[in-house]
């Protein structure tokens, strides 16, 4: 595996430019340009002594519906990981190009609180590229260390559409949902703005043209702007804000993608020791996220994130 070690964050909007440049006639001729090669890259990225700021994580807890607290959102070490995702995909070995992927699954696990003042080291790498009946896949393994300790773990499922196998066995989390409804009911309504994707974006750094504005998510084949899945994801997380055990697993699988403006549906029901949760339409019911919620085995370590274990 080729290791490097990097001394600051890459900077998104070049890389937003190199991963777009495969949608442009013949330029994945040129060596820099990702689209050239067959197979994933055998690479893993780190970035040590990363500091979460205060005042941003405060923007992205409101922006997701968190409550500000002294610990980092369960879902805030994805967009400090983001930027070394995009690097990953913007090299010029990596098969195809990162903007006009879809983002299927999303797996996290909190190992612990981590508190805003930590300093954390982190890790990406990819996996190598799977058949899907509608594609191929790949994942992005994320992980965030503190002194060497593991504190949080992601994995992101890309689809790259087009060319399916239809041989190809349904992931485990396609097959666990199929006839399965999810949760019952309604517990919220969420309103969205059509400019959350820009707001969303604003604190997360994912700048994806489908999450902008309608003229950049045309070309793509969005009728409008969709939300980012994992504003999605963040947002029902902040639902049990309170109620998450100190250490757990969220599953989610991206269903339909959410039209900006519109008006969706949360439900939750409790399933053991954690949660099944589920967002929909709110008038046609069509689902857009499954989600679970299952208890980790809790490190030792100090906590102040308020959160309370489940019983």
């Amino acid at each position: 595996m080729d290791h490097r070690t990097l001394t600051s964050a890459p900077s998104i909007l070049p890389l937003y430019a190199r991963a777009a440049a495969p949608l442009i006639p013949g330029a994945s001729l040129l060596p820099f340009v990702p689209g050239r090669g067959s197979e994933v890259p055998d690479v893993e990225l780190t970035l040590p002594d990363v500091e979460p700021q205060a005042a941003r994580v405060a923007d992205y807890a409101r922006v997701c519906g968190f409550a500000v607290r002294g610990a980092l959102p369960p879902t805030y070490a994805h967009v400090l990981a983001f930027p070394l995702h995009l690097a990953l995909m913007a090299d010029g070995r990596f098969p195809f190009g990162a903007v006009g992927l879809v983002h299927v699954e999303n797996s996290i696990t909190v190992h612990r609180p981590v508190e805003i003042g930590e300093r954390l080291t982190l890790r990406v790498r990819p996996t190598k590229v799977q058949p899907h009946p509608k594609g191929r896949t790949f994942g992005i393994v994320s992980e965030a260390h503190v002194g060497g300790e593991l504190v949080w773990q992601g994995l992101s499922t890309m689809l790259r559409r087009g060319g399916g196998d239809g041989q190809a066995p349904p992931r485990d989390a396609e097959r666990s949902t199929n006839g399965d409804t999810g949760p019952q009911g309604t517990a919220a309504q969420w309103r969205l703005g059509g400019d959350l994707g820009r707001r969303y974006a604003a604190v997360s750094g994912d700048r994806n043209p489908i999450h902008m504005h309608a003229l950049t998510a045309k070309p793509l084949g969005f009728p409008r702007a969709i939300a980012h899945g994992m504003w999605t994801k963040a947002r029902a997380l902040a639902a049990f804000d309170g109620r998450l055990p100190d250490a757990y697993t969220v599953d989610v699988r991206f269903r339909r993608p959410i039209l900006l403006p519109g008006t969706v549906g949360f439900a939750s029901a409790e399933q053991g020791d954690g949660f099944r949760f589920a967002v929909r339409d709110a008038r046609k019911d069509t689902p857009h996220l499954d989600g679970l919620v299952t208890p980790a085995p809790t490190k030792q370590s100090k906590t102040t994130s308020g959160r309370k274990r489940a019983k």
